[in-house]
């Protein structure tokens, strides 16, 4: 008869949990419309996107095969309303934001890219003609946009410092200057181009019809070790004539810029929160499987204790972005706000996306096993979006009234 340490070592093991990074339930939080969407955006991104991603990450490209079904998601100006877009409020926005980056944040770059901040300017910025005329076909993703703000030597400084120019010349403008780092631009229908008006120094925006205004160039940029998915161009702007119709009308100063910027800054807290997501649960299932020393490798305690710092970061990221979400939806959303959620959430991906690297050690950078992409991406949401130093400043100014940028 087997003594009852021989019957404990032979019950046996429970069942693993399941891995959810949902571990304060707040997708409860959702109307029943919006958890429905939500599951629809993660199946597509488990069934369709999850098999080919690491290739096209690996191969630095871009995966056009998926543009029929991803358009047929809805997504297209989520969160705002008329025009043909998908509206919602700014938590479905935020979660379904989180859901694109769990698998791949290249792609919720590109949505946010197009959906946020394209869509967004012309949605904020533009005249009533303009929205009519622009926003229904890219809500449909049948013309999908670019935002060209940053310069080759001007990053964080392009609130004054822009050195395109426009020049008014009689019923049209006149733009010259260089665009760097602008997602979608090698190939989309259409770029935001934010510029210097010669005559009064102020930034003005422009819809500009990349292929067909002469004078219009990309160059695509090459060899990235971050968001390789989507593609980033270096735009060339050489005596691009634009209609004066063609000009957001709403947007005559930077403080237009920022207005749209507000809106996609957050969504970045959004994008790294679902990068931690990613991470953590490919780093808790491959700790569950992963076996050492006869045990699975989630029985270590320095493990659990890893995978326990990863999920706290992602739980407090996830919590903040929800009330970012309640202040936009209430109107209350400032861009210090917006900050201090930025520098906030994508400074812990960082620190989140480095403890699933660990827990996978050699294979954790390696491309199969997800966690590699999610290291390397989090560094590109650090930066973009204004950097982890400037939204600080931004924070800090408005909690001690200085401000402290120069």
């Amino acid at each position: 008869m087997p003594t009852a340490n021989t019957a404990s070592r032979t019950t046996a093991p429970k069942p693993a949990p399941d891995a959810s990074s949902d571990f304060y339930q707040l997708a409860d939080l959702l109307t029943s419309e919006e958890k429905a969407l939500v599951r629809k955006v993660r199946t597509y991104m488990e069934t369709k996107v999850q098999p080919i991603i690491n290739k096209y990450w690996s191969d630095d490209a871009f995966p056009f095969e998926l543009l029929p079904s991803f358009k047929e998601l809805g997504l297209g100006g989520l969160g705002f309303e008329g025009y043909g877009c998908a509206g919602g409020s700014q938590k479905l926005f935020g979660f379904v934001a989180m859901e694109l980056a769990r698998t791949d944040a290249s792609l919720c770059t590109f949505f946010g890219v197009h959906s946020g901040l394209a869509m967004g300017s012309i949605y904020l910025d533009g005249s009533e003609e303009q929205k009519q005329k622009w926003l229904p076909a890219m809500a449909r993703w049948e013309k999908v946009g670019c935002f060209g703000l940053t310069e080759p030597l001007v990053g964080s400084g392009a609130s004054g410092g822009l050195t395109t120019t426009a020049k008014r010349d009689g019923d049209s403008w006149i733009l010259n200057g260089q665009k760097r780092w602008i997602g979608n631009a090698p190939w989309c229908d259409l770029s935001i181009i934010w510029a210097r008006d010669l005559d009064d120094n102020q930034v003005k925006g422009f819809i500009v019809e990349n292929k067909s205004s002469p004078g219009f160039s990309v160059e695509k940029i090459e060899r990235k070790m971050a968001l390789k998915v989507v593609q980033n161009g270096h735009i060339t702007l050489k005596d691009v004539r634009v209609p004066e119709a063609n000009r957001l009308q709403g947007g005559n100063s930077f403080r237009d810029t920022a207005r749209v910027l507000r809106m996609t800054r957050y969504m970045v807290g959004w994008g790294s929160t679902g990068i931690q997501m990613g991470a953590y649960e490919a780093a808790l299932t491959y700790a569950q499987e992963r076996m050492q020393f006869g045990r699975p490798i989630a029985s270590f305690q320095l493990i659990q204790d890893l995978l326990a710092k990863m999920l706290g970061n992602l739980t407090a990221c996830q919590c903040l972005m929800l009330r970012l979400a309640q202040l936009d939806d209430e109107g209350k959303l400032g861009d210090h706000h917006a900050a201090l959620a930025k520098a906030f959430c994508t400074a812990k991906a960082r620190e989140t996306v480095a403890w699933g690297r660990e827990v996978l050690g050699g294979n954790g950078i390696v491309a199969d096993y997800n966690v590699g992409r999610f290291f390397a991406d989090a560094e590109a949401l650090y930066s973009y979006e204004g950097t982890y130093q400037m939204q600080n400043l931004i924070v800090g100014k408005a909690i001690t009234g200085y401000g402290a940028f120069l």
